[in-house]
Order: C-alpha cells, then structure tokens, then sequence
C-alpha cells in the first residue's frame, strides 16, 4: 500500500530542450521516463516527411535525446514511454533497435498502432463525419488523420514486458497514466483513480510549464538556463507530489501547478479524455515548500463512446514580412508601407488574373497592435509585420517580390527586413471530429506478439452534466481602491484549436470574492472586444479559489492557419493581469506595498 512510482516527462514539445531528460535520468530518481512530442501541426509536419522519405515521418529528437542516455536507462531499471513514433512508428523503432545493438543494450520496444487513419479517407467520407464545431464535412486535401488513442495500449505494452513504449498519436495524459495503470492495476472502473492518473500526465506534460517556465511571477524563478523538468511521485490512491530534481534551476510552488492546472481546457467538470471523463473542479493544491506540492481530488465519470480525430489539411499558402522601420510617427509610417505593399500587390494580382488575398494580417510590433489598438503615435522603433493568405503560390510571389521596394519608393525609414524576403509555405487547417471507438482497430506490437486492444471502457460510459458556469459580479461593499489582477491573482493561457483559456487562481483566499465582482461578463467582453467576438464562458474551480475562462473562435483558424500575432493566445493572459480590480483599503495597503 505504500508503494510510489516517480515519473519525469523530458519533453512538452517537438523542439524541446537537450538538456531535459539527461538531468532526469541522472538527478531524477524516477521509474518512468516520458516524452510528449506531438501537436496537430506536428503530424501534419511529419506527414509530409513521410511523402519525401519513406524513412522519415517520426520525432528524430527522440533518438538524439534517449540514445545517449540507454546505457543510464537500462542499468537504472527507468521504462521510456513517448509518442515519438509519429506516422512512422516502424522507422523509428528500426532506428532504436540498431542503436541499442550497437551498444550491445538490449531493450523490449513496443509499438502501439491504430490512430492513423490517413489510408481511410474513402471509408470516413462515406460515413459523413462532421466537424466538432461548424459541422462542416470532411475537408479534401488532407495531410494527416490521427485518432487520440488512450492509456489502455500503453499499459499493456508493459504488461507484456515492454522497455520503450512508442506511439503515434494519443492523448498528451496517456503517456503518465498507462504506467500508472499497469503498475497500480488500476482498471476501467476506478474512475477517479483514471482521472487522477490523467491529472498527473495533464500537470507535467508541457515540461518546464509547470516548473517555473512562463509563470506569472517569472522574476522570482532563477536559474532558467538550467530549469528542472517535472517529476511526479504517485501514490496508489491517485494522490501526487510535483516536483524536481534536485540542485536545478526553477521553482514548483502552488502557483506554477495552479496556472498548469487550467492550462488549455475548458469545461473543468467535463475534461473529455479517451479513458475518462475528468472532474477537477474539486482538486486540492498545497504547497509543501522546498519545491514539492501536493495534489489531490480529481474526480472521474465513465469513458466517452467516442474518439476524437484531429485531421490536418492544405488550404493555400501564406507568406509573413516583416520590416524594422524607425525615426518620428514610425507606427503611422509602417501603416502607411503596409498598405501600400497590399494596394500595390492586389493591383498586380488583377493583372496576371489572380483573385485578392484570402486573408491579411498588418501588425505594428511595439505599438499594442496585439490587441488590435492600432496606436499611431510613440515608439521610434518598430516591426511591421504583415502576414498574407492565398491560394494560389505565384500570387504570393508577386507580393513576397514587392516587399523590397518599400525601401526606396515609399515613406523613410525602412532599416532592415528580418529574414530577407519573406518566403512562402503551405497554410496548414486543422479539423477535428469525432469516431465511436468500434469503429477503431487498436493493436500492440512487441516482439513476435501483436494483440488488438480492446476497449472495456466502452460499456461503462455514464453521460455528463455540464458544470454550472461560475456566477461573477456578486456584489461586495462598496470599494475605492483598485489594483491590477497581477497584484491579486496568477494567470496563464494557451490555445484549444480555435478557442483559448484564460485560467485566473487567485493568490490568497481573500482576494477571491474581489476578482468574482470584478471580472463581470461586461469586464471582460469590454476588455477583449478586439480579441473575442463571440461567447465567453467561465467555470469556477472553488478549492484552488480560480477561474477558467474560455474565448470561442478567436484565432483566425489557430496554429498554422492563422495570421494573427499571437496565434496560440499566449499573450492573453498578460494582457489580463492589467485589468484593475476593485479592494478594500486593507486589501490594497497589503498588496500596493509587495
């Protein structure tokens, strides 16, 4: 009963830092080695790797990161579990194999295949799927088709003995709770136990996210260049410690797991994964201090009957420049260039016979053009950037061509076009949608054994009540004084496809019922009104005193489809923390003075 099984996730992102999992392996005393790789736009990436190379289509970071570190990882007894795999999980699996047989390491590598459907577009248009949110039909021109496969595979590859676990794609929590299910025996019915183990794999799978990395009060964090990689200690009944290892840079407090906790999601009583429905509108966090936080309460309903399939697919082109341009009025001055290069590229478009842009994006850096203020006065010194859409690639060369003249033939003050003249890629649209899981054939590879997975879950489902939305603008005494949220509250956002969350976790208990009167519906709408033209919904999460707020369709498409500045909303939440929030005289003596 007292047995604690500690994992590291050394990777949030394909990208991710070199210097991750060997701190880990050597410092992080764990059993479990994970890491997450994939995104929507990844697969789509790797997609086309394929097409060019047979042999490629796979995350090669992993090979750079784990290969080094075998010898480490065998003698120390540490499973790896990743979604490395990509849409090559064959190639890379040849690739570890020759590895390890060069060092004369031998290790047990799974495969766990099912989630690419890029071979069964025929069989999905006849069955008339539709997209979860416009319920638009299935797009032509796909790239990639991926199922997010759950926890179930990776649980039995180790069942089965298995060293390495590689996937394509699944669930970002499944990394975390496949282990914690084959060592545990948690099964289907353990629902809050399932929910817990997704918490765990919720928390760490952004890597330094939630030691640290991009926290509210990032000047209080030392160290950055040497940031500690989460590791979580996990006891049978779901409850978890967050921590690092031991003599490195960052910081685990309940602010950096609080801000993780509602990163990217949306509806906290009805978190949809594939192995369970999550509740973590009652989750308890408490700081431990010396870098060690407990978490506790996440509560868990029964499976969905469904998948979700996220699908990429090619919608054009689009090409980005951007311009440094100074000396007095520069903001009017890049307006000015901006518009000229469109007027004049439009101009051209109609004589080769091209239709005009399908989408333009002119941003001003350095003059609040990420809330689309258009401020005409101030700095001296400015980016222009103006980003392009089209479907048609030789029309995007006629405008990347013309960005160039704008330094002799319009208004002074071009200094520098960072990156040259501005090249042109494919624009790249995610549409996801939803599959019963029956439809879906799931399989473990391990050796000479290959066994098809089959999903218990599927009879266990109970449907969920959407979570009460939380009730702001309650009245308080009436107050005088007003302080900005930074002062009062922690905050962090991201992007959900085409929405965005911004998670708000109040600092002290006190300030709660503030921030609750303050950030009325009529706040926010009013705050955002150049970013989100649609509903804003907001939950309340009551034992760590937060909110999740969710912005609806304000992305212009979100990853590599969209123009916008700030693509995946990572610059919301900052601009958040400015909102002023009314107090007390008390509450303002003791927060104006920090």
């Amino acid at each position: 009963m007292n047995k604690k099984i500690r994992i590291g996730c050394a990777s949030g992102f394909w990208g991710d830092t070199d210097i991750a999992a060997p701190q880990i392996v050597e410092k992080g005393d764990v059993d479990y080695l994970v890491f997450d790789y994939l995104s929507e736009v990844t697969m789509s990436i790797l997609a086309g790797a394929k097409l060019k190379n047979s042999k490629d289509g796979y995350a090669k970071d992993f090979i750079n990161h784990i290969v080094p570190l075998m010898k480490n990882i065998k003698q120390n007894k540490i499973k790896v579990i990743s979604n490395a795999g990509g849409v090559n999980l064959d190639a890379c699996k040849k690739v570890l194999i020759s590895e390890s047989v060069q060092k004369n390491i031998n290790l047990k590598i799974a495969t766990v295949e099912g989630d690419d459907l890029i071979d069964y577009q025929d069989k999905l248009s006849k069955m008339n799927v539709k997209e979860i949110d416009s319920e638009k039909s299935l797009p032509e021109n796909l790239l990639s088709i991926n199922v997010y496969l759950g926890a179930n595979p990776i649980k039995r590859a180790l069942d089965l003995g298995a060293d390495i676990v590689l996937t394509g794609r699944c669930v970002d929590s499944a990394l975390a709770l496949g282990p914690l299910m084959h060592e545990f025996k948690w099964g289907a019915n353990d629902l809050d136990l399932l929910a817990s183990g997704c918490l765990v794999g919720h928390i760490i799978e952004c890597g330094a996210q939630v030691t640290g990395g991009n926290f509210t009060d990032w000047e209080s964090v030392n160290n950055f260049e040497n940031i500690g990689f989460p590791v979580v200690e996990v006891e049978q009944n779901g409850d978890f410690i967050v921590t690092k290892p031991k003599g490195t840079g960052g910081m685990v407090n309940f602010g950096t797991v609080a801000e993780q906790l509602l990163y990217e999601i949306g509806d906290p009583k009805a978190y949809i994964l594939p192995d369970v429905i999550c509740d973590f509108t009652e989750v308890e966090i408490t700081d431990l201090g010396k870098d060690m936080v407990h978490v506790t309460g996440a509560k868990g309903y029964g499976a969905p009957l469904s998948y979700k399939v996220s699908a990429t697919y090619h919608s054009g082109f689009k090409s980005v420049a951007t311009l440094v341009i100074g000396g007095q009025k520069a903001v009017k001055k890049a307006y000015s260039i901006g518009n000229s290069i469109l007027k004049r590229a439009e101009h051209l478009f109609e004589k080769n016979n091209f239709s005009n842009f399908k989408k333009i994006n002119l941003s001003v850096i350095g003059s609040n053009d990420i809330k689309d203020l258009k401020v005409t006065s101030g700095s001296n010194e400015v980016v222009m950037r103006l980003a392009v859409a089209h479907e048609n690639k030789e029309a995007l060369t006629i405008f990347s061509r013309e960005i160039a003249q704008s330094a002799t033939g319009m208004a002074p003050g071009v200094i520098n076009y960072l990156g040259g003249r501005p090249s042109i890629s494919p624009l790249i649209k995610l549409y996801s949608f939803l599959i019963n899981k029956k439809n879906i054939s799931c399989s473990v590879n391990l050796d000479s054994i290959k066994e098809k997975i089959s999903f218990n879950s599927i009879e266990k489902y109970e449907p969920v009540l959407r979570s009460d939305f939380a009730i702001l603008g309650e009245p308080v005494k009436s107050l005088d004084f007003e302080v900005p949220l930074i002062r009062l509250a922690y905050a962090r956002s991201g992007d959900k496809g085409n929405h965005v969350n911004i998670g708000v976790i109040a600092r002290k208990s006190d300030y709660f019922p503030f921030i609750k009167e303050s950030l009325n519906m009529d706040i926010i709408a009013e705050q955002l009104k150049n970013i989100s033209k649609e509903s804003i919904l907001c939950w309340e999460l009551p034992k760590i005193y937060g909110l999740n707020f969710l912005l609806k369709n304000c992305l212009d498409g979100g990853g590599m489809s969209s123009l916008l500045l700030d693509p995946q909303g990572k610059g919301y939440a900052q601009d958040f923390l400015n909102i002023k929030i009314s107090v007390s005289e008390s509450v303002y003596n003791e927060v104006i003075c920090v």
